[in-house]
């Protein structure tokens, strides 16, 4: 448990603005930060510190939130064995992802380099790689990064801002679920744009506070979460790309496959009734690794080239 008092009062990531409007208020009362509350299979649903929308330019985000130290700090300690047994739902989710990459990539070089940036246990990283890739991934995690070298996989602990990785190398770069998590997206996009090549593409794959599902569920919606800083839609995230030196081809809603076990413990905030219930059903019938396509048009995955 990292039990901090620590704070920060940001400007808006996309414009430089400090004019915002509170949207949804802070649901912490008092709750100490934990290492657990930034693993990727988190259930801390519904817990967040302020958020508010930018009224220059639309972006939303978390602020007052954790200071910048401190929220690197806990994805550097955070352990996530959760994930490593969901890795299944991971694999057919990836597989997936890889294939409009393959198509994009086929027609402008003649190379195959990939980089995973937040690549967690390297799944990404490993899918690609046995398709003939030249795979990297960079990830802050101590735990997550060395289940994938441990994997034989050419993963770099820290951020890529710490990789020092070579300028102009790589024909893809991804981030699956990461760029929500991050203290300055806008200064990563420059990263990105360093080390891709150009004409590069950058795949992106994030959540949609625009979308129909949050604008109904509105402070119900579930990925309102405290490891959650920023929450980007394709028209705030476009604009990014595009001051940051992209040219966004296009994005749609995407969702992901999860292994039906998995999914019905994610009730569990909701109701830990129906939740159990459904457990006990999915255990008896030995149907917990079943794969289930998940969507409700609040996840997006939008594809970018390196101008």
């Amino acid at each position: 448990m990292i039990d901090v008092g620590l704070t920060e009062d940001i400007p808006c990531n996309l414009c430089g603005s400090r004019n915002a409007s509170l949207l949804y208020p802070s649901t912490l009362n008092g709750t100490p930060l934990k290492s657990s509350d930034f693993c990727c299979t988190s259930s801390a649903y519904g817990i967040h510190p302020p958020i508010v929308r930018c009224n220059v330019c639309g972006l939303v985000y978390a602020n007052p939130r954790w200071d910048s130290a401190v929220v690197h700090e806990n994805y550097s300690v955070v352990e996530d064995p959760t994930y490593v047994e969901e890795r299944e739902g991971r694999v057919l989710t990836f597989e997936r992802n890889l294939a409009p990459l393959e198509q994009l990539v086929a027609s402008i070089s003649s190379t195959r380099r990939l980089l995973d940036v937040g690549c967690h246990i390297g799944v990404m990283v490993e899918i690609a790689q046995a398709r003939g890739w030249e795979a990297w991934g960079v990830e802050p995690s101590v735990w997550a990064s060395e289940q994938a070298r441990a994997r034989g996989l050419h993963v770099i602990t820290g951020t890529l801002d710490q990789a020092q990785l070579p300028e102009n190398y790589f024909d893809v770069v991804t981030m699956w679920d990461v760029i929500e998590h991050l203290t300055d997206p806008a200064s990563e996009i420059r990263q990105v744009y360093r080390v891709l090549k150009p004409g590069g593409i950058f795949a992106i794959h994030t959540i949609d506070i625009e979308s129909l599902f949050a604008r109904l569920l509105g402070p119900r919606w579930p990925w309102l979460m405290e490891m959650h800083l920023y929450y980007f839609s394709p028209r705030t995230l476009s604009k990014m790309l595009t001051r940051n030196g992209f040219q966004v081809i296009r994005f749609s809603a995407q969702g992901r496959y999860l292994r039906l076990g998995y999914l019905v413990s994610r009730l569990e905030p909701y109701n830990r009734a129906l939740s159990h219930l459904l457990t006990r059903i999915v255990t008896t019938f030995k149907w917990a690794h079943l794969p289930v396509p998940v969507n409700f048009g609040d996840l997006f995955t939008l594809y970018a080239r390196k101008v």
